[in-house]
């Protein structure tokens, strides 16, 4: 079978990255792209290096375009989708790559975004730990979906073994993030151009403000019994001069009594067998130019006993396993097709 497939937002880095998997997809019929100030425009003046996809044109993103189809993705700015989900309800499967249904805490919402609540859809991550095993559960024939947060998802992958074991102290998190500035989306922004980020480092967001900790919170007490207010994280990102790229390093103290082979063995259970979500041999640790391009995360664990804490360092493409790639993979479950259709774990190099 073959699936017709609208992409809204399809002149952005997240509907880009979107097409780019998608194109490559044997199951998928690339129907519909649209944009707002862009609509009318070929989709190559805005995307070039989609060749395949030269035939496209740019439409207004209206629910009437956008439904008939048998997949939708929103790729919108945040506090935009709600608008259209509401007017999609007849399309059979609806993926929503921004932050409207993300949180299903509207005090959260409230507090991180504001603007209209809407409701929370299956979350996006399937190797994600739940209480009671893993989020692709929940994505099976799933028909709304919610795409996660680049960062929240490196983060809440990294520590979730940890506090679902109850080897780590999801009290005290402390999570520092590089980030390539493609995270912010396409439009233009003065702290963004090249000349203000080539050669330096910039933090941003800084002091509990970001808008992924609440996001991060409801998916490290998903793992267990924690409640969201027993996770207590300080998150700071860092925009650092790479277009594309995630690197995260996350550390929270050891519980007591637990031993180095009982730590490394809560996350190497839990990965051991995933495609997309790799342990690196201990000692080793991640670069973001080892993910380029592919739909993995990839980390290293260490074990600091003079700190008492555990260091865990992923590496994943933003806009691949941050977004798009995250996406895909769960349209694929969704749909019952092979998880991992057209994503790979190669990543470019140099």
């Amino acid at each position: 079978m073959t699936y017709s497939v609208a992409v809204s937002g399809a002149s952005g880095y997240a509907g880009g990255e979107i097409l780019r998997l998608l194109a490559a997809h044997t199951d998928i019929e690339i129907r519909t792209v649209t944009a707002h100030s862009n609509a009318g425009q070929p989709l190559v003046e805005h995307q070039p290096h989609l060749r395949s996809l030269a035939h496209l044109t740019l439409q207004d993103t209206t629910p009437e375009i956008l439904s008939g189809h048998d997949i939708v993705f929103l790729a919108l700015p945040h506090g935009q989708s709600g608008q259209y989900t509401d007017a999609l309800g007849d399309a059979p499967l609806v993926i929503d790559a921004g932050a409207d249904h993300r949180l299903t805490s509207q005090d959260a919402w409230d507090a991180f975004y504001g603007g209209a609540f809407h409701e929370p859809w299956t979350y996006g991550v399937p190797e994600l730990l739940t209480a009671g095993g893993k989020q692709r559960d929940a994505l099976r024939g799933a028909t709304r979906i919610a795409a996660p947060g680049c960062n929240a998802s490196t983060v809440s992958l990294s520590l979730a073994p940890g506090v679902a074991a109850g080897v780590i102290d999801p009290s005290d998190i402390v999570s520092v993030l590089a980030v390539g500035p493609s995270g912010a989306g396409k439009s233009l922004k003065t702290n963004l151009l090249g000349s203000e980020i080539l050669g330096t480092a910039n933090p941003y967001a800084v002091g509990g403000t970001h808008r992924h900790i609440p996001e991060i919170r409801q998916a490290l007490a998903a793992t267990s019994s924690t409640a969201a207010d027993g996770i207590r994280i300080s998150f700071t990102p860092v925009i650092v001069p790479m277009a594309r790229g995630i690197l995260a390093t996350s550390t929270a103290p050891i519980v007591a009594g637990a031993t180095d082979a009982e730590i490394r063995d809560a996350w190497q259970s839990v990965y051991g067998d995933e495609v997309f979500v790799q342990l690196l041999p201990e000692g080793h640790f991640p670069r973001t130019a080892d993910v380029l391009g592919a739909n993995t995360a990839l980390m290293g664990l260490a074990i600091d006993r003079a700190a008492n804490r555990v260091t865990v360092v992923t590496a994943v493409d933003n806009l691949v396993k941050g977004t798009a790639g995250a996406a895909v993979q769960s349209m694929n479950i969704a749909l019952g097709l092979p998880e991992g259709r057209a994503l790979t774990v190669n990543g470019v190099a140099p």
